[in-house]
This record gives C-alpha cells, structure tokens and sequence, in this order.
C-alpha cells in the first residue's frame, strides 16, 4: 500500500525522478525521463504494478531518514532488535544512461535484509522478460531493457525478483539498477560508491551558488533542489511535478498528469532562480520558452512536454486504481488545448523579467514579444478558461485581463526602457482601455472586492496578484479589500483555497479539493505589500510547517485530514517558497529583483 504523500523522498537525476517511501520503497519510477511511461507505479495501485523495496526483512517504517547536507543523497536508517541499518539511495547525474544506486550498510549488530524488484513497464500493464546475462539479471519488454547488478544471490518469484541477506556492522551491500533502450548494448558498470559520492559533490557544487543568505535559508535552499531536480537537463524545461494523478481531493476525480512544462511558471521561476543566483538556470529557462512558443503566437498553449512538444493528448489508465482509490488515474493532460488568455501576459512578463535583470539579450525574444502584443491586441477581449484550467465553460476571468494588461505594459516598457522599437502609442492606448475595463467590470463596489469573473460573486485567490504586475499599487484601497476579501472567504484551515467551486461554480467537476499552497504563499506576499508583515510572516512560518521531514511540498493540503495532497513533488509550490522568502527578506539578505512596476 502506498504511504502518505509526504512519506516519499525524491531521488532524480535532472532527467526524471524516483519516489521513496519510509518503508524503503520505490514506488514511483518512470524511465528515461519524466514523462516515460512509470515502471513502477505502486504509487498510484498496489505492489502488483511495479516497486523495489529494500529493508530490513521485519519490514516496517524507518526510524530516522535525512538527506546528506543540501543533496539529494538520501541515508534511510531501521533501529531492529538485531542492530541498525542504513540504506543510501541516489539517482547519479546522468551520464551514459540511467541509474539508480541503493547500499546496504551495517551500522551496528548483524540485520537480516530482504530486496523485492518487481518491474512493470507502461505503468504496471507490462510483465518484462527476465533472465541472467554475465552475472546480471536483464529485464526486457519493447523498447525498454534495465539491468541489475548486485552481489546477493538473486531468486525469482512470483513474477518478482527477490534476495535474503544478512548485513553485519560495518559491511555494504551494493545494487545498481540501470536503464538503457532495450535495442542498445549494455551500459558500462557503475561504481556504486563512486556514484554516491560523485553525486553528493554534484548537488554540494551547485547549490554553492546560491546567494539567498536569509533565515529560511534552509527551506530556500531545499526549495532550489526540488526545482533542479525537476529539471530536464538537455532542454532546460522545468516539469511541475514528477507525478501524475495524485488527487487535489482523496478519491476523488481531480487527478491530472503534471509531468510538462506549464509557460505560466515562467516568471515565477525567473524570478526564483534570478532572485537566488541562478543565472544560467535562468538562461536554459528563457531559451526553452523561447523554443517552446517559436511559431504563430495565435497557436500559443499553456504547457509543452519536455522538449516543447506540442501534443499532449490525456487518456485514462482503466488497471491502474489510483491512489487511495482516487479515480480515474490520467496520463497526457487535455488542458493542453484550452484558450487561457493569461499565458500571453505571463511569457511577456518573464522575457521582460530576463531582460530587467540582464539575461542576455536575443532580438528573437524581442521579435517573439511584438507578435505576441499583436495576439493580444486582437484576443483581449475573448472569454477564457483562466489559469485553473477550468472545464465547465469560458469567462471574462480578471486575472486573465490583469495578465492582457501586464503583457501590454512590458512591452510599453521595453520601448521606454530599453529603446526597442515598436508602436508605444497604440500600445499604450490598449494597456489603458484594458486597465478601465477591468476596473469597470471586475470589480464589485459594494464589497470592496475584485471578483473571479465579470458579474461574479465568487473570489479567486489569484487576485492577489493584481499588485504584483503592478496593475494597481500596493496601498490601493481596492487592493487591500480584495486582500480582505480573500482572507475572509477563501481561507480553510488557516490556508488558502483558489477558489470556491460551490459559487458561481464554473469548475466543471464534483467534489472539492484542499488548500492550494502556492496562493497561500501568495496570501502571505500580499499581506507583506499591504503592511501587515506580522500576518504574513506568521503565514509563512506556518506554510513551512507543512513541508515533509524532507522539506518537500506537493500542490496543495488537506486541512480536514492535515495531510498533503496532489502532485509532488510541486515547482509552484516550491517557486512560491522561495519567492516569499526573498518578498519578505530584508534587502541586505538576497539580491532579489524588484516587483515589475
């Protein structure tokens, strides 16, 4: 049975990534990237659709787990009443192929071990061929081939590789489990510690870079990790989770694949990265969205796969359960083909957030916004599914027009600031025309209070980032009502909910979901730039509560059952983390850049 979300610890390579649960599980695997069909999948079924399990032979929950310093090195340690032992996971940055490094150690008494791989291909449908090839045990079927290598005896059963051993102090036990297409010779071996140590030094390097020096510097710092391990190193393209179909409402339908690139983290994560050092990062980011989006700026969407692919049709895996029976479990994301009128503003936003701070500047990205103002000129006014990607229909959502607006002004900004040609006057007429309607239509008078959609009475949590874009100022009394508003009618459990289904529902689905954690961080910006720094840092002590033993965060948090729920692990959340560290950070702390006024 899989564990609870924050149970697992995140293993990855900066080309896909592994799931480890306290009872020495790996019940989350897809190979070679992220979006590769999972090998093991008991994540989201049982044992039968894939996981290695490696653990004292009593089996039962670890007594203490713990990364090594800011890696993603993982040390699990059991206490047994035959002595203690310790098993190291990591995922080595990719070299020839894809491996995955597990040591047995003794740390004290003599422990009896059992090691079960049960490989299931294509999210647990397919039985692979299993046989002994020089000492390793292969495991074939289509394109796929993993071998492993070990010194244990290894014995099949029940369509399952398994070893019984016993691990005495100060003694290791090596398993290396590595993937490579099936129709490629083997690839060369691998040094279990060597990798372990290579790996450690690998994250130890880069994280060094960071120049956050606050006092969430720990939490921070994770946070980064999480995020380059997300990352798809040959693209630069950040993956919003390494899961897919974990529920927003446990058994519930709300079960999406996020294993893409969504363009609306793009200043999020410019931001982030920009704000803690991470320059290059920043780079690879800007050069995927500009790769990704290249084309009529009309045929824009809102998420790509990896490498930019455009189609990303959603189907639904009928043999797979769900987890905690949250059905139906879905791979490919049909949201891919809806209008969200917001990702205009967000690209144009984030290439000016580039440009701001000093990423090199390319006359392609410059050539790519003019034509993407152009689309907008035209679209401003078209009805929208919003950031949420909601499936009961369009509305003139106000976040979406905000974002019409923020797009607009960037480019007005780039004439102005920067000397770029293009037809300021015109542009500035739109960016005006926008800001009046929005005023006009989207906001109610007599609550004091901007609304989710034109006529509506509902609130959206994404309102919060009306000041952000600089739309309106912090001190705007309509500004700090929306706050209000949304502090009052959208909080659950002291987090903060996107949005109330139940009013003036255009949601589409049954059911509920939990607190989103990234508009909580938001909640938090927002009362930091209204004045009230003691609520948002009180809110932000408490978000960082919610964070696994591990420091990760998955999309959002059941206040009802006090659990985490969704994708994990989440880059908006964690964007969101790091983004409210260095918002409510003294200036002597970061070198964060300046909101966009």
């Amino acid at each position: 049975m899989a564990g609870l979300i924050e149970d697992y610890a995140l293993l990855g390579d900066t080309h896909t990534a592994a799931l480890v649960g306290r009872d020495g599980a790996i019940d989350w695997l897809c190979l070679p990237r992220f979006d590769s069909p999972a090998c093991f999948a008991a994540l989201l079924h049982d044992e039968s659709a894939g996981h290695w399990t490696l653990a004292p032979a009593a089996g039962g929950r670890c007594t203490r787990r713990s990364y090594r310093g800011d890696s993603l090195v993982l040390d699990t340690e059991w206490d047994t009443p035959e002595g203690t032992v310790r098993v190291t996971d990591c995922m080595p940055v990719r070299g020839e192929a894809a491996d995955v490094v597990r040591v047995v150690t003794g740390v004290s008494g003599r422990v009896p071990m059992r090691m079960q791989l049960r490989l299931r291909f294509d999210y647990g449908h397919v039985v692979p061929w299993v046989r002994r090839v020089d000492g390793e045990l292969t495991a074939v079927a289509g394109p796929d081939a993993v071998w492993l290598n070990t010194p244990v005896e290894l014995v099949g059963r029940d369509l399952s590789t398994t070893a019984e051993f016993t691990v005495d102090a100060g003694t290791s036990v090596p398993f290396v489990l590595t993937y490579k297409p099936s129709h490629e010779p083997r690839p060369r071996h691998v040094d279990a510690d060597v990798a372990i140590g290579d790996t450690e030094r690998f994250w130890s390097r880069w994280i060094s870079r960071c120049t956050y020096t606050g006092q969430h510097s720990d939490a921070v710092r994770r946070s980064l990790v999480a995020l380059k391990a997300l990352t798809y190193a040959p693209t630069g393209g950040i993956v919003a989770a390494a899961t897919t179909s974990l529920p927003e409402q446990l058994g519930g339908p709300r079960n999406w694949d996020y294993r893409y690139c969504w363009l609306r983290d793009a200043t999020l994560t410019l931001q982030a990265l920009l704000g803690t050092g991470y320059v290059k990062e920043a780079e690879e980011w800007r050069e995927w969205l500009l790769r990704a989006i290249a084309g009529d700026p009309g045929d824009l969407q809102i998420m790509y796969g990896l490498d930019g692919t455009r189609r990303l049709p959603e189907y639904e895996v009928p043999w797979l359960s769900g987890y905690e029976g949250s059905r139906p479990v879905r791979i490919g994301n049909a949201a891919a083909g809806q209008f969200q009128l917001d990702v205009w503003g967000e690209v144009l936003d984030g290439l000016h957030l580039a440009r701001d701070a000093g990423v090199q500047r390319m006359d392609a990205a410059w050539d790519v916004q003019r034509a993407l103002v152009k689309f907008l000129e035209g679209h401003w006014r078209d009805a929208d599914e919003s950031l949420w990607e909601v499936r009961g229909g369009r509305q003139q959502f106000v976040h979406s027009k905000v974002m019409a607006w923020a797009g607009v002004d960037r480019a007005i900004q780039a004439v102005e600031r920067f000397g770029l040609r293009g037809p300021v006057d015109r542009w500035r007429a739109l960016r005006a025309e926008i800001h009046a309607e929005v005023c006009e239509h989207g906001f109610d008078a007599d609550r004091g209070t901007f609304t989710q959609y034109y006529g509506s009475r509902g609130l959206d949590a994404a309102l919060l980032l009306i000041p952000r874009t600089g739309f309106l100022p912090w001190d705007d009394p309509r500004v700090v009502g929306t706050v209000d508003a949304v502090s009052r009618e959208l909080m659950e459990g002291g987090f903060v909910l996107r949005y109330r289904p139940e009013v003036d529902s255009v949601d589409g689905l049954p059911g509920g979901e939990g607190a989103f954690l990234a508009c909580s961080f938001w909640l938090a910006d927002a009362l930091h730039g209204i004045g009230r720094t003691g609520e948002a840092q009180g809110l932000f002590e408490r978000l960082l509560d919610l964070r696994s033993d591990l420091g990760l965060l998955a999309e959002e948090y059941d206040t009802a059952a006090g659990r985490q729920v969704g994708n994990t692990p989440q880059a908006f959340s964690h964007l969101a983390l790091v983004n409210t560290a260095l918002h409510l950070a003294p200036a002597s702390e970061s070198t964060a850049p300046e909101p966009v006024r």
